[in-house]
């Protein structure tokens, strides 16, 4: 899906850069020493109601989200981060059922490669199976 496409899901809630040291990869020393990896996740919900009553509970918190992606960045290591993302998603799909959609989007800025790169990473979309 490109941009215009998922304009057409509706609001959503936003999350950038979150930032947690974890042991996911799959050579040794990513799983003894770790690295930082940098999450941003979309979630689709419908935020009229919320933007109506400014109440919390018509909306989904931000923090119930950022302590998902929290739990999996530093839950057990995983060796593909296609495996970390998919988590991600499908506990706040299962979590939250207000959500219809989720995209995470996981970036490993600290790689040992031949030359210069900002980040390697990977980006998945999910929906809720109705």
């Amino acid at each position: 899906m490109d941009e215009r496409e998922f304009f057409h899901l509706g609001d959503k809630l936003i999350l950038r850069g979150v930032e947690f040291h974890g042991f996911h990869g799959v050579y040794p020393e990513e799983k003894s020493r770790g690295q930082k990896f940098v999450v941003d996740v979309d979630a689709w919900t419908d935020l009229q109601e919320a933007g109506k009553t400014d109440v919390l509970t018509d909306t989904v918190s931000y923090g119930d989200i950022y302590r998902i992606i929290k739990d999996v960045i530093q839950g057990p290591p995983r060796n593909l981060l296609e495996s970390v993302a998919h988590t991600i998603a499908m506990t706040t799909l299962t979590n939250h059922a207000e959500i219809t959609a989720i995209r995470v989007k996981i970036g490993k800025p600290h790689v040992a490669t031949l030359g210069h790169i900002d980040y390697l990473g990977i980006e998945i979309f999910r929906r809720r199976l109705l």
